[in-house]
């Protein structure tokens, strides 16, 4: 009775942590900040509404399930975000783990509340689906609500974050599972939007749960070096502010720690020990004006050395996610590499919130603050083609490459600027221009000289495309491209030519099979011929079937025999000449399995395999599959001709001239050997040999054994 009573009071006390933390009250002091009474009000009861609905439901921790969407809410009010998303992400699970739709939240709380709380939902479990499937599916649901209001993904990131706060009393292949998904999605979606400060704790909250061993090692190893280093810090901020009031800049200088995950994600990169990497120190120096970022940064220059071929302009040449800053690298007091970025205080809240910061303002207070979101929508109309073009899972796989963009940036004959991710070739380049401009790509100009299509493109380069009216994508881009859009249009062009034209030879093969059988092709128009076939190969309509034909599938000639009933097809005169070994198999591509090595007068069947026609395997065969629609019975023809591969195994004491008897005995039971093996012994006095033989049927196999038994020196004769 202990072990519980000691849980109950475990959970007393997490629940009371919790109320502290992320009740209601705590929540409404945050919000007192900035929302007005009325809307503090309506929080208030967006708050009893979810824990009248979670009333009964409870965390794997023990304590009531509705802290952990007043948690989330908490997150999301330290962002300044206003009440409408603060409701929703209070709302979040009653949709998914409720009884509550979507209609009734719209009538209570309005059209924009019930969006938001629908958007963030997932996909229920659907009978056939996988979780695989149903994950995918459901990301995709999320970013098509994305693309009508990016308020769903800052609730869905918030979510994530809680959840990977409180991951202590998941099961462990759980607890892998999901810090793996936002290490691959939910971070990168966060540094992509531009939230830098969700990113970085979804990174090391992710890798402590995936290698906690080597968290625990690297944060010990910055904890000891960083020991070291705080008066380096303090020196470097000291300095530098010194400097810059003495050229007449007002700034604020901020030392910081780089975030354990990239570190560690640089010394996964650059093959670098710990000690090795030297810039575990960053600092940010915060401006009023542009002017005054390029002026610190000589003032920076000219206090600490800097280390060449490390300075990047983010303020020129914006990233994808609206980030803006000057960085550069310095040798700073004692040798320390410092990393310093250099920004005014609007591009800073970007930096710091991404598309975020635009809810921290009100509506049209400050130029730029809605740069964020358009430079995010940008991103999602691209996305918006791909969701139209593949299914679930690809659609999730090219999100994945898509979210991981180490940039170059490359110029049209224009002069606009494009950006791509790092490896991207000028294929990538057509497609991010327009569609059809990468569907009609025969060749491309890099800096005025024709370069292959599978050239890395480079920053600053101009890229002019040729294309070809008749021209069309070519599979072998797939191996190259680096952007989710070419790679799905590719994709998506050639599934829609290959069925067409697999329609078109699926259609022929069969008529073609249909002659050999010498039945005329009028027969196949009635449709009630092909509904058995159908059923047995589980496939909708004749379409489907003339497709699994043109992609070798199914096979015509089989096809076309179970199409027709028995008394149709023409057996050939008695006494004819058999072109194959196998009855019933003219006209028919086949070949002989070589786990099993099947000869005449074993008992046998037929496997259709794409590429290889039938292969005959005997039908105690362990290869054989399971699925009836992929097999067919066979026998052999009554006058089989020709020699057969047979597998023997010879077990015997190890003599001298022992394998030259065996191989005489073999060649005088009228049979050649194709291949011998003598695996290693491992030390024993006993000795296997393996051979492949040729052999006109069982009953010659059998006597080839025979002979090998009387031998004194073979202890057991096998086949394989």
């Amino acid at each position: 009775m202990e072990l519980p009573v000691i849980q109950r009071i475990s959970t007393v006390i997490r629940t009371q942590r919790a109320e502290r933390e992320y009740g209601i009250d705590a929540l409404a002091k945050v919000l007192e900040g900035y929302l007005t009474d009325e809307q503090i009000a309506e929080v208030r009861r967006a708050a009893e509404f979810a824990g009248n609905a979670h009333k009964d439901q409870r965390r794997t921790s023990g304590e009531p399930y509705v802290y952990h969407p007043l948690a989330v809410a908490r997150i999301l009010a330290e962002m300044r975000l206003d009440h409408t998303t603060l409701i929703a992400a209070i709302l979040h699970d009653v949709i998914e783990d409720t009884g509550i739709s979507k209609d009734s939240l719209a009538l209570e709380y309005g059209k924009d509340v019930a969006e938001l709380v629908d958007g963030v939902s997932k996909i229920g479990k659907i009978e056939g689906m996988s979780r695989q499937e149903r994950q995918a599916e459901s990301f995709r649901k999320l970013l098509l609500a994305m693309t009508q209001d990016l308020r769903v993904i800052l609730v869905k990131l918030a979510d994530r974050l809680h959840n990977m706060r409180t991951m202590t009393h998941v099961a462990p292949d759980k607890r892998r599972r999901v810090a793996q998904e936002t290490l691959d999605i939910y971070a990168p979606i966060a540094q992509r939007l531009g939230i830098h400060t969700i990113r970085t704790e979804l990174e090391d909250l992710a890798f402590e749960a995936i290698y906690p061993r080597r968290y625990f090692v690297l944060a010990a190893a910055i904890r000891e070096q960083m020991g070291d280093t705080r008066n380096v810090i303090k020196e470097v901020e000291q300095k530098l502010s010194a400097a810059l009031k003495n050229e007449g800049i007002g700034a604020t200088v901020v030392g910081r720690e780089k975030n354990i995950y990239s570190v560690y994600q640089k010394m996964q990169r650059k093959k670098l020990k710990f000690l090795k990497v030297m810039d575990l120190l960053g600092f940010r120096v915060i401006v009023s004006k542009v002017d005054d970022a390029y002026r610190t940064l000589g003032v920076v220059h000219h206090v600490f050395k800097p280390v060449p071929g490390e300075f990047d302009d983010y303020i020129a040449n914006a990233k994808s996610n609206g980030y803006q800053s000057l960085h550069t690298a310095c040798v700073g007091p004692g040798g320390h590499k410092v990393e310093v970025q250099i920004r005014t205080r609007d591009m800073h809240h970007v930096a710091e919130s991404g598309i975020a910061a635009h809810w921290q303002y009100k509506l049209g207070a400050r130029d730029g603050t809605a740069a964020p979101q358009a430079r995010a929508r940008e991103w999602l109309r691209g996305l918006f083609d791909t969701l139209n073009n593949a299914n679930s899972m690809d659609f999730l796989e090219s999100v994945k490459v898509d979210l991981f963009p180490d940039e170059v940036y490359v110029f049209t004959p224009r002069g606009d600027i494009r950006r791509l991710p790092r490896g991207a070739t000028p294929v990538d380049f057509a497609f991010a221009v327009h569609s059809e401009l990468g569907e009609h790509c025969v060749a491309a100009r890099v800096d005025g000289q024709l370069e292959p299509l599978n050239s890395p493109l480079k920053n600053g380069q101009t890229v002019q495309i040729i294309t070809a009216r008749h021209a069309r994508p070519n599979a072998a881009w797939l191996n190259f491209v680096k952007t989710a859009k070419a790679r799905t249009s590719i994709r998506s062009y050639l599934k829609n030519q290959r069925e067409d034209e697999a329609i078109r030879l699926g259609r022929r093969l069969l008529e073609i099979a249909m002659r050999e059988l010498q039945v005329p092709v009028a027969a196949l128009k009635d449709e009630k011929r092909y509904a058995p076939v159908l059923k047995a190969y589980a496939l909708n309509d004749i379409e489907d079937l003339f497709v699994s034909i043109g992609t070798g599938s199914r096979l015509a000639p089989l096809v076309a025999r179970q199409l027709l009933p028995e008394h149709e097809i023409d057996k050939p005169a008695p006494g004819a000449a058999q072109s194959l070994a196998i009855e019933g198999t003219e006209g028919l591509v086949l070949d002989y399995a070589r786990c099993c090595y099947p000869v005449p007068g074993d008992e046998i069947r037929g496997n259709v395999s794409v590429g290889r026609g039938i292969v005959v395997h005997r039908t105690d065969c362990k290869h054989v599959k399971a699925r009836p629609e992929d097999w067919v019975p066979l026998t052999w023809a009554d006058q089989v001709q020709g020699d057969y591969l047979a597998e023997i195994r010879v077990k015997a004491q190890n003599q001298r001239g022992l394998l030259a008897r065996v191989t005489t005995e073999i060649a005088e039971a009228g049979s050649s050997i194709e291949n011998v093996q003598i695996p290693d012994r491992g030390g024993g006095e006993g000795l296997e040999m393996r051979f492949l033989i040729t052999v006109r049927d069982r009953v010659h196999l059998a006597r080839v054994i025979r002979r090998i038994r009387r031998l004194d020196s073979v202890e057991r004769v096998i086949r394989a």
